[in-house]
């Protein structure tokens, strides 16, 4: 108690150097928990659009033709027809593992009694719900299923939006909904997937019944496909190459014309986003322990000043007979206790900030169902408690040397200084 009570004394006759110390130290915790959280919030935001998606899937959507080939005209549109997936399914054997179509019918107005709703009406297959990242949450009913498609019933699964305008206040699950004069039951509402949002209202359908019920012709607005042995963005360009190449001859358009058919990768795309990642968590790494170091560093400067301005008290310490021990004891202990309770302060606050930031995140994407830039901007515990003792062990060390060298100065020597 002695001890403590001559460490809080000095406290209080240096109240600058202990605030500025402790300030450093605070500072320097803060400032990495809130770098760490601000980067997993970044990091966590472009990843959690793979949520729920499979990552090695790819899609092919048809354009026209902006290059002159074999005599056809610029502008030329190409169309993607079913023995197009055949043809592909042939050709790449050992790359595509499922391939499939959809059907896309924009802007269809759907109702039900009295209200009703903008849609784009989705016509799909059962393995589509793997590849654009579908969920039913457990009392939303069902997918669309292959009895659906070889029976082409009128079924649809709605978003939950559409189900709320349709159907105010009552379960919209065994309800018909109108588009023209044909009805469809609902079976589901799903869960939009994270980015779509209230802004793309789909209306799915089973692929058989909506080319039967909607007089599309033979094409198909879209190919998705579910890719393997694809492991680098290597394979995934050559194979992009490859598989324009093959439609370029077969609808007769220049290979080199990227407006005659694009294709999107998400395996390339998720291989893309985890090398930036990698170098944003090294890169905020890099900052926050420059941040750390700064903060130790100022904490030594000040210590190694408090050590020099106490040196004569250290001579008269030993002059009436106090150990080199004892006198080391108090500085060290002085150290320990400013950097674990201002330590201790930023560590809170840093985590403070990071959970309100991510309370709000949460609160504003419930409001809006958008994604946003940051996800879950928070630091793990131990990381932040990790940080906070490196903080006080380096704050001990930097007043326990300079005490070290002070103490064992001679007492007249140490009387002397100035």
């Amino acid at each position: 108690m002695d001890t403590l009570y001559e460490i809080l004394t000095t406290f209080r006759k240096n109240k600058l150097r202990t605030a500025l110390t402790g300030f450093a130290v605070a500072w320097g915790i803060f400032m990495l928990i809130v770098l760490l959280g601000a980067g997993n919030g970044l990091i966590n935001a472009s990843l959690s659009w793979f949520d729920g998606r499979a990552t090695n899937v790819a899609g092919l959507h048809p354009g026209r033709t902006s290059i002159p080939h074999q005599g056809f005209r610029v502008n030329r549109q190409i169309r993607f027809e079913m023995g197009d997936l055949e043809f592909l399914k042939n050709q790449f054997p050992d790359n595509i593992s499922i391939i499939v179509p959809s059907l896309r019918l924009w802007n269809r107005t759907v109702s039900a009694g009295t209200n009703s709703a903008i849609v784009n009406v989705n016509a799909e297959l059962p393995e589509m719900a793997v590849i654009q990242g579908f969920t039913i949450s457990q009392g939303n009913g069902r997918f669309i299923n292959q009895i659906d498609i070889d029976q082409r019933r009128k079924v649809a699964v709605i978003h939950p939006q559409t189900a709320a305008i349709l159907f105010p206040n009552q379960d919209p699950l065994g309800q018909h909904v109108r588009i023209g004069s044909i009805l469809f039951l609902v079976v589901g509402v799903y869960d939009p997937p994270l980015g779509d949002g209230d802004r793309n209202q789909r209306f799915i359908v089973p692929f058989t019944t909506a080319r039967e019920v909607f007089n599309v012709g033979p094409f198909v607005h879209s190919i998705s496909m579910v890719l393997e042995n694809l492991t680098t963005q290597e394979d995934n360009e050559n194979f992009r190459r490859d598989v324009i190449a093959a439609l370029a001859q077969r609808k007769q358009f220049h290979p080199d014309d990227r407006n005659a058919v694009w294709m999107w990768n998400m395996y390339q795309n998720y291989l893309q986003t985890n090398a930036i990642m990698r170098v944003l968590t090294i890169a905020v790494w890099i900052i926050g322990l420059f941040m750390l170091i700064s903060g130790v560093v100022g904490v030594s400067n000040i210590m190694l000043i408090s050590v020099k301005e106490r040196t004569k008290e250290f001579g008269i310490r030993k002059a009436i007979g106090a150990s080199p021990m004892s006198i080391l004891k108090v500085v060290v202990l002085e150290s320990i206790i400013i950097t674990t309770v201002f330590g201790y302060i930023g560590m809170l606050l840093g985590i403070g900030l990071t959970e309100g930031i991510h309370t709000l995140m949460q609160a504003q994407e419930g409001a809006d169902g958008a994604s946003q830039m940051f996800t879950n901007p928070t630091v793990d515990l131990s990381i932040a408690i990790a940080a906070t003792l490196t903080m006080i062990i380096a704050g001990t060390l930097a007043g326990f040397f300079p005490a070290r060298n002070a103490v064992m100065i001679k007492p007249v020597t140490a009387l002397s200084a100035k």
